[in-house]
């Protein structure tokens, strides 16, 4: 049974994962323990910070594995994303179609955790996981966006 997830990043490391053909993903030092658990036919949802966004979806194609060459860029120097996951892109939105977050946040039983005001929390830290039916709802929102923007 697949697990479901949110990797949360900058504008510039998803532009490192565009770069890279959308073939692997990249997850901080201090993921491992969830890196482990994804695996082939998982799902993610990417969320952009700054932009407070959602940008698209991909499926987990193969383990996790671990690689130290510079990719990502975090706020601490020296964290490389080592945790890495081989992926395909499902549908990735133009810049000027990405999904404003909050009124899709505010639908997700994930996001219901923290006080409707301060639903920013639930995207601090690189990755979550979802329910099927939390990641059902944004990749719903991501799908009419990409139809929307064709």
């Amino acid at each position: 049974m697949p697990n479901y997830w949110i990797i949360v990043g900058s504008p510039d490391n998803f532009e490192k994962t565009s770069s890279l053909g959308f073939t692997v993903q990249g997850m901080k030092t201090r993921q491992r323990r969830k890196a482990e658990r994804m695996g082939d036919g998982d799902q993610f949802v990417w969320y952009i910070t700054g932009e407070q966004a959602f940008a698209g979806y991909a499926t987990i194609t193969g383990p996790y594995f671990e690689d130290h060459d510079p990719v990502w860029v975090g706020k601490k120097d020296g964290e490389d994303y080592p945790w890495r996951v081989p992926i395909r892109k499902e549908v990735v939105l133009p810049v000027s179609g990405r999904i404003p977050a909050e009124g899709v946040a505010r639908k997700l039983a994930y996001v219901a955790k923290w006080p409707p005001e301060h639903w920013r929390l639930a995207f601090q830290g690189n990755v979550h996981e979802i329910s099927r039916a939390d990641f059902d709802i944004v990749r719903a929102e991501i799908e009419k966006a990409a139809t929307e923007a064709a």
